[in-house]
């Protein structure tokens, strides 16, 4: 049985670290920014598998959005050829037998599919480059599905992305999206092949990003997961802490089963500071809060321990901080 105080293997279904990455090598001129910024908060985190997704912002043009996606994944293969003994590129579920020993798996994603404009195919280029999880929508709508700002769901040229998605082996991915996407989607995935990467829940939280209880259990049916997102915009502006973090965890293990629940950092505060956006305002808040004693990986540890102390059991734990993902992506990815 695993103490509470042995080092807890996390798989994190969703950072923006790549756009840190893409900023410090191409504006910064850093040679390995991966090496140089996050390699050692992951370590210290014990995260033994990172989801990094490709986010851009889409008001950006068309044409603007697109280069922005393929140099954010040049910045992810660039640190994955530079650091062979620290990291490994998880393109596929054999590729997962090879964490451990000091390395950490890397899963490229994309966040949005905007800057796709109308062009399903692109999906394909994206999947050779390595994308194996992808949302079609942050908060906007576009011409594939609408955003959790919006009351409409995907469309007919959506279906036929997601079509696409899952044909080449890609995780389907429901953060941002609206309710009718999120059904939408839902309904064309295939079984344990789709997660909400990082959300909370709407009844302990009311905010349009959050899950209600009936796509909590729908989800939960599926074979998903909800990556627990520990960022104070869902979990509660007023009680930013670990254990207000937890009331959404409990809430969700009570709804979907310990089975179904899993971590969605979106540790922003290192990368919008890096990146020079610390005055940027998401929702009516800073977009670099954090929650106490909860601001990146290297706090990992810590959560860890307060899961512990809320009465979950080491297995619990473990399959919270990191079995779920690692289990769902083994079935889930190519072989």
């Amino acid at each position: 049985m695993t103490r509470p105080t042995d080092p807890v293997p996390v798989a994190d279904a969703h950072s923006d670290l790549l756009q840190e990455l893409a900023h410090a090598e191409h504006e910064l001129g850093d040679p390995d920014p991966l090496r140089s910024r996050w390699l050692d908060p992951l370590r210290r985190g014990n995260v033994a598998l990172q989801v990094c997704a490709i986010y851009v912002d889409a008001d950006l043009p068309r044409g603007d959005g697109l280069v922005e996606v393929l140099r954010q994944a040049r910045s992810f293969r660039a640190g994955v050829a530079a650091n062979p003994e620290r990291v490994v590129d998880v393109a596929s579920a054999t590729d997962l037998d090879r964490l451990g020993d000091g390395r950490t798996g890397l899963l490229l994603a994309l966040e949005g599919a905007s800057a796709l404009g109308e062009n399903a195919w692109l999906i394909d280029v994206l999947a050779d480059l390595g994308v194996r999880m992808g949302s079609l929508t942050w908060n906007e709508r576009n011409a594939f599905a609408a955003g959790c700002h919006h009351e409409d769901g995907l469309t007919s040229l959506g279906e036929r992305l997601v079509e696409r998605m899952i044909a080449r082996g890609i995780v389907l991915d429901l953060a941002h999206a609206s309710p009718r996407t999120f059904a939408d989607v839902l309904a064309l995935a295939p079984q344990g092949g789709v997660v909400a990467s990082h959300a909370a829940c709407r009844a302990v939280y009311d905010h349009p990003r959050n899950l209600t209880d009936g796509q909590l259990e729908a989800l939960a049916a599926r074979g998903g997961l909800l990556g627990a997102m520990p960022h104070p915009i869902v979990i509660d502006p007023e009680r930013p802490t670990v254990e207000r973090f937890l009331d959404h965890v409990d809430h969700a293990v009570a709804v979907m089963g310990v089975e179904h629940v899993a971590l969605g950092g979106d540790f922003l505060r290192q990368i919008v500071r890096a990146c020079g956006e610390a005055d940027l305002v998401y929702d009516g808040m800073p977009a670099d809060s954090a929650i106490d004693e909860l601001e990146g990986p290297q706090d990992y540890p810590r959560l860890a321990t307060a899961l512990s102390a809320r009465g979950y059991g080491a297995d619990d734990v473990r399959a919270i901080m990191g079995g779920n993902l690692l289990r769902l992506l083994r079935s889930a990815l190519p072989a």
